[in-house]
């Protein structure tokens, strides 16, 4: 049963938490921006474009609400990632060691920062477009969560604090 429980949560982690991850991670590169006006007081039609514009042309609707789709069906079913750890715990009898606790939280973690700013900022950035400011913060956002999962990761291979040892 361990090594069933063990492959589950591996796997969920790699295929789940990883497209989340991922998917959370490219949005800002695709989603909307608002169009900026060229004709605003003072616009010089030679001069470098506005910190707001993609000259790169990458901005697309249709990618950024797919990948913000992935980002909350991935993190849906991401879900078995720490119901599977927390099964296997118990049948190993880890429970009470530093590195399951430390982990659990961290992956609380994760999951706050993804449903309430990753998730409802991306929703917010697909219906109103503004400039690249939201979009800066929300590529900070998923690159914290990006780490707060390598972290975990590194707890689960050291497994700090564990009587079993690595």
């Amino acid at each position: 049963m361990e090594h069933v429980l063990l492959s589950v949560h591996v796997l969920a982690a790699i295929v789940f938490v990883g497209g989340s991850a991922v998917a959370a991670s490219l949005f800002p590169r695709y989603a909307p921006v608002a169009a900026t006006t060229p004709s605003a007081p003072g616009h010089d039609p030679s001069a470098a474009p506005p910190p707001d514009t993609d000259p790169a042309g990458e901005r697309n609707r249709a990618v950024a609400a797919s990948m913000h789709r992935i980002t909350r069906g991935y993190a849906l079913f991401g879900l078995v990632v720490p119901m599977a750890g927390i099964a296997l715990a118990i049948v190993q009898g880890r429970m009470g060691e530093i590195w399951i606790n430390v982990s659990m939280a961290l992956t609380l973690v994760a999951g706050l920062l993804l449903a309430t700013q990753i998730y409802p900022r991306q929703r917010e950035a697909l219906r109103n477009p503004g400039g690249t400011r939201p979009l800066r913060r929300l590529s900070m956002l998923a690159g914290i969560y990006n780490l707060v999962w390598a972290a975990v990761v590194v707890l689960m291979i050291v497994r700090p604090g564990s009587e079993a040892g690595a």
